[in-house]
């Protein structure tokens, strides 16, 4: 058993969509391919792993550092303990040999690329989807095939009016999804407000929605905000402030009642711990949002989850950022309060497979091995396109 062949591609994820920070014009995306000599119906077992959008593309790391430490692994050194799968926690050591702590910037993207595929690998040959497989090994056995989902977008867009905006979200509201979310920070408060009281209108109840800044205010600003959202009760209040000023999203929890929610700009168990310990975050009202793909993959995740439970944290309050289908895996598998999506944008990446059904904001997923990424046709037939 072992890896004959690794390729990396990149792929444009590009739009003329912005949020209150960046626009995405020149957006792409790293995308890993892991061939095995495993063969299953007559093919040899493949992984495919990539990151999230948000992030560009991060060939040069994979290609000079971290594919490079996987192909020169003895063949032993990547099994588990019985030598009849890969073990992802030896793979990610072979990955992390000579980077020092810290410094947790585009190297967390590119571990979680290749993670993802080697993930993907081992459920294949165990011929279990990713979430039972994850659900037996390290949670308490149980899993479920149906979970909370969101639709985002609402992004700023050239020439895109109020009504713009209100037929985006009933295009969601129609594929099942009865909580959306939008961004903020990129306009005036009084023209934003406009736009999330058009939304309210279609979507009834702030529960309901959502609000993302990305970042974008200081401490001044996300109080304002905050002042002119709480009357609203809305889902959540994101990322007001830079993901790393704990102190500003601690003085925000303070002056905001309801929910904040922030975490996918935060790459590392340590930084996700500094969150809880600094931030302010409240257990029982705020979310948190750790993104698998960008933060060195599943292995740095089960830390992660594993320090929430060591902090009295219930892991049901985590809700991934990145719409794609290793983080609907998590939510199934160790019992999140779900994942986010994105029904219309960075496709074919983001979603689950396509016979999976969207009712009342919660997704089924189909019968399916591994991460699930064959029964997505787009999606499968762009990866065997670019692996052929």
């Amino acid at each position: 058993m072992k890896i004959i062949e690794i390729q990396e591609k990149t792929v444009p994820i590009s739009s003329e969509i912005q949020n209150a920070y960046i626009n995405f014009k020149k957006m792409d995306c790293s995308v890993v391919a892991i061939k095995t000599d495993v063969k299953k119906d007559g093919k040899f077992i493949t992984g495919y792993g990539f990151h999230s959008n948000g992030r560009y593309a991060v060939s040069e790391l994979l290609t000079k550092r971290f594919i490079p430490r996987l192909k020169e692994s003895k063949k032993e050194d990547v099994l588990n303990s019985e030598g009849d799968n890969f073990s992802p926690e030896k793979i990610w050591k072979i990955l992390m040999k000579n980077e020092k702590p810290g410094g947790h910037g585009e190297r967390s993207t590119a571990v979680g690329a290749i993670d993802m595929a080697i993930w993907d690998i081992v459920s294949k040959i165990e011929n279990l989807p990713l979430y039972e497989y994850l659900a037996k090994k390290y949670g308490d056995g149980t899993f479920k095939n149906k979970i909370f989902v969101y639709a985002a977008g609402g992004y700023y867009y050239p020439g895109k009016d109020i009504q713009m905006l209100q037929d985006e979200m009933k295009s969601y509201m129609d594929l099942g999804f009865t909580t959306v979310k939008m961004k903020i920070g990129g306009a005036s408060l009084s023209d934003d407000l406009k736009r999330i009281e058009s939304v309210l209108k279609l979507v009834g109840d702030g529960k309901n929605l959502c609000v993302d800044a990305n970042g974008r205010f200081d401490l001044k600003t996300a109080i304002e905000y905050g002042k002119a959202l709480e009357p609203l009760n809305l889902k959540w209040y994101e990322e007001a402030g830079d993901p790393l000023d704990f102190n500003l999203n601690s003085e925000l929890s303070k002056n905001y009642k309801n929910s904040l929610a922030t975490g996918e700009n935060l790459f590392s168990m340590q930084d996700s711990r500094n969150l809880i310990r600094y931030g302010g975050m409240r257990k029982n009202i705020d979310w948190l949002q750790f993104d698998c793909s960008l933060s060195y993959g599943l292995v740095e995740y089960l830390r992660t989850l594993q320090m929430l439970k060591d902090n009295n944290w219930s892991s049901t309050r985590v809700i991934p950022h990145g719409g794609h289908q290793i983080s609907c895996n998590i939510a199934a598998g160790l019992n999140l309060g779900g994942n986010e999506i994105y029904p219309s944008l960075f496709q074919p990446f983001g979603g689950f497979p396509d016979l999976s059904t969207v009712m009342d904001s919660y997704v089924t997923f189909p019968k399916f091995i591994g991460m699930g990424y064959e029964n997505k046709k787009k999606l499968i037939d762009l990866l065997s396109k670019l692996f052929n």
